[in-house]
């Protein structure tokens, strides 16, 4: 992700929305690809980052970033025969049963208790096809690290939900990033440069005027400092698993952490662009990032995607680097579904800072993750 060779690219070349109507357009896969060779010097350092985003174009249909809904117990499929595919009849009915448990109280917790891995993969994938045999396979594999797994509860948050209860849940000290005195502030320095931000869009708020969405906004990050400040003092490791534990079965506290998740990201993203105008070195994924027709910039970045997140849709392969940035942490996942394949455990970023904490998660399809817990003692020989 960091470039060892200088971008000698000026910053007009990524693709525009003001482009001439007159100019051959490029394809927006095309103009990824253009972005990652120019940008980098290294095009097969970014073949991981291509194919994540080629990966999520192809599972569209080539309905370019759509965002998916996080919860895959309420995925629709357009067509039976696809659907079939890769579920026999006995997987179906399971996610029918499910998706009729879903008035549970275990189900609607942030954070279910844990459970065996295998067990609960068992519990899962019980069928024959193919794709249920590779889940059991990228199960096993996880299981040769970790003993246990919570689920989450997927309602377009889901992505923001594990990654902060894992880093939450072993934190030892307050990030740098937290500790400026500038952090609280952020929100009414944005708003005084950049007038678009009074669109933002608050959780089940809309139409707020823009004091009222920079004094919301500032509470949010009040709220994410004292929490992680606090929770990181906790020595005793039951203690601070019992003290997340209960920060995320307070669903309005919980909720409002996300949105400033949110805002962080827009705030690491308005950075990248202003450093790629400015001619420094930014990282491949801010090319992929900015090279979409739906966020060419910031304001669309925030408008067609940001806004979006938790209540339409859910984070996007090429957002996840953005929160990793935005976070200052490495996120490790664990895919499921490319067992067997170089990706099954990938990167954001894939070339991260040496001193960055690490976080880990599960996902079975790059909508929902999951989090393992517990990592098993290796034995020594």
């Amino acid at each position: 992700m960091k470039h060892k060779n200088e971008v000698d690219v000026a910053s007009e070349e990524l693709g525009s929305a003001n482009a001439p109507a007159d100019q051959t357009e490029q394809t927006t896969s095309e103009l990824r690809q253009d972005c990652v060779y120019r940008s980098s010097g290294r095009p097969e350092k970014t073949d991981m980052i291509k194919s994540l985003v080629m990966d999520q174009d192809a599972s569209r249909n080539c309905e370019l970033y759509v965002p998916w809904s996080s919860n895959r117990s309420v995925v629709e499929s357009s067509e039976e025969s696809e659907e079939d595919m890769y579920r026999d009849e006995e997987e179906i009915e399971r996610e029918k049963i499910l998706l009729s448990e879903t008035n549970s109280s275990d189900y609607k917790l942030s954070v279910s208790p844990e459970m065996d891995i295998m067990e609960y993969c068992r519990k899962e994938w019980r069928g024959n096809t193919p794709a249920a045999k590779r889940m059991r396979k990228g199960y096993e594999a996880v299981a040769q690290k970790f003993a246990s797994i919570r689920r989450i509860r997927g309602d377009n948050y889901c992505a923001f939900r594990a990654t902060l209860f894992q880093a939450l849940s072993q934190a030892t000290q307050l990030p740098r990033w937290l500790q400026s005195e500038d952090f609280t502030m952020l929100p009414e320095n944005l708003l005084s440069k950049y007038d678009w931000i009074k669109q933002w869009q608050l959780r089940k708020k809309p139409g707020k005027r823009m004091g009222e969405i920079r004094d919301e906004i500032k509470e949010n990050l009040v709220l994410l400092r004292q929490k992680w400040k606090n929770i990181s003092e906790i020595k005793g490791p039951l203690e601070k698993q019992e003290a997340c534990d209960k920060l995320f079965k307070n669903e309005e506290e919980e909720y409002s952490l996300y949105e400033a998740l949110k805002f962080l990201m827009l705030n690491t993203a308005i950075e990248l662009y202003n450093a790629d105008k400015s001619g420094r070195r930014v990282p491949v994924f801010s090319w992929l990032l900015f090279a979409r027709d739906t966020s060419s910039n910031p304001c669309q970045l925030m408008q067609n995607h940001l806004n979006h997140i938790g209540h339409s849709g859910g984070l996007e392969q090429v957002e996840m680097f953005l929160l990793a940035y935005a976070l200052q942490y490495t996120i490790q996942v664990y895919r499921l579904y490319k067992h067997s394949t170089d990706e099954f455990i990938t990167l954001y970023p894939n070339d991260p800072e040496e001193d960055w904490p690490v976080v880990t998660l599960i996902t079975e399809d790059d909508r929902h993750y999951n989090i393992p817990v517990r990592m098993c003692q290796e034995t020594m020989l």
